[in-house]
């Protein structure tokens, strides 16, 4: 264990070494050929998602009461961080990490009862985040998908784009507007989160079509067209859901983090293996300033970024404001992620685009966020405003 693992300290040294090791040792059985096949197919890793769900791994964040661990976010970072590092990819089930949040932390004790034991066991997952629009971007306030009221009903219409695993999940996590904007005094006002059963939902409204793209990340277009849903979907109040969904969103930016961590450490790991074994004008390539230097600074801007990974964790944990803590943590830590990249592939030369050598697979999923889910410039601009009180800038 850390020095100390209390909410709202920062931790020194290895946190959660027991969880560590035990994911290390899981992630071995899911060598990197298993990703690569995967990869080639744009296949779903079923196999490897069972056996998380089966030593508990996905269920660390639910309560105790409700069948699960009832660890702190920074265990869950542990268990990502670590998937990362061993070359495997957490994005497959991820989601159901800072998703199952909004209904422990908002929703009603009859949902948490209903949703969270099976959840916890595996018989349900929750793995869908319906936010993203392709109207909208990264634009929330302004979404057009609409839920509609009709007695002990919603109905929903529009559209969702970038949903990943909406492929592999029973729920979803739904945002929508449920008051005209033109109706509400502010813009954050008006929208509302539902618990939508896919189960139900798929062919009776909701349509689901996969998005091909340079990785295997398995994300969607869904299409909702009169989809009649249950009024106890909602979750918490109606209109409040933009309030909700922060919560979440200050978790799921932490946990990117984290990947972006095991990520880096990942890249600097094979770079430094093979300068050392790789020899050219008989010595190894690794005595080479050129070499050495790069990944030495990759080395230390992973060290800076996880401090600010732990800071977020401490405060999210310790149930203190996070925000911007949490865009700080994704941004340094994918902005490592992708400079250790860079560098590992620079080190392995021509090696590193070959896919037997795994590079060029990991290279690309790491690139992925630096756009995703918020983009650097969006946070650049969030602490341009919100903590230096500039002027907006977009």
């Amino acid at each position: 264990m850390a020095a100390t693992d209390s909410a709202g300290t920062l931790p020194l040294g290895e946190t959660f070494p027991d969880i560590r090791q035990g994911v290390r040792d899981l992630c071995a059985r899911f060598p990197g050929s298993y990703w690569q096949a995967l990869d080639r197919e744009r296949a779903y890793p079923t196999e490897f998602v069972g056996a998380l769900t089966e030593a508990g791994y996905l269920a660390a964040l639910v309560p105790e009461d409700y069948g699960g661990s009832g660890l702190p976010l920074a265990a869950a970072g542990a268990i990502l961080e670590e998937i990362h590092r061993s070359g495997g990819n957490g994005a497959a089930c991820h989601a159901q990490m800072y998703t199952m949040g909004t209904v422990l932390r908002h929703g009603s004790e009859e949902q948490k009862r209903q949703y969270l034991p099976a959840i916890a066991e595996g018989t349900l997952r929750l793995q869908a985040f319906g936010v993203t629009e392709p109207t909208t971007g990264s634009d929330t306030t302004r979404l057009r998908t609409t839920a509609v009221r009709r007695g002990d009903r919603y109905v929903v219409n529009g559209q969702k784009v970038w949903i990943s695993r909406a492929e592999h999940s029973d729920l979803m996590v739904l945002l929508v507007r449920t008051t005209p904007v033109d109706q509400v005094r502010a813009r954050r006002d008006g929208l509302s989160v539902f618990l939508v059963d896919m189960r139900q939902a798929v062919g009776n409204g909701l349509t689901i079509r996969p998005i091909r793209t340079m990785l295997n990340h398995a994300t969607t277009e869904l299409f909702f067209d009169d989809l009649d849903i249950p009024a106890d979907s909602l979750i918490g109040e109606e209109g409040r859901g933009f309030d909700y969904i922060l919560d979440g969103m200050n978790a799921e930016r932490i946990l990117i983090a984290s990947e972006s961590l095991g990520d880096a450490r990942f890249f600097i790991d094979r770079a430094t293996a093979y300068a050392c074994q790789r020899e050219v004008f008989g010595a190894p390539i690794g005595r080479n300033q050129g070499i050495q230097f790069p990944i030495a600074r990759a080395y230390a801007s992973t060290e800076a970024a996880e401090l600010m990974v732990r800071k977020a964790l401490a405060l999210f944990d310790g149930g203190r404001p996070c925000g911007p803590e949490a865009n700080m943590a994704k941004l340094l830590a994918s902005e490592a992620s992708w400079a250790a990249a860079e560098t590992c592939l620079q080190t392995h030369g021509g090696f590193g685009f070959a896919e037997e050598y795994d590079i060029e697979r990991k290279y690309r999923e790491a690139r992925l966020y630096q756009v995703a889910p918020i983009s650097t410039n969006m946070i650049l601009a969030y602490i341009g405003q919100h903590v230096l009180g500039m002027p907006r800038s977009y």
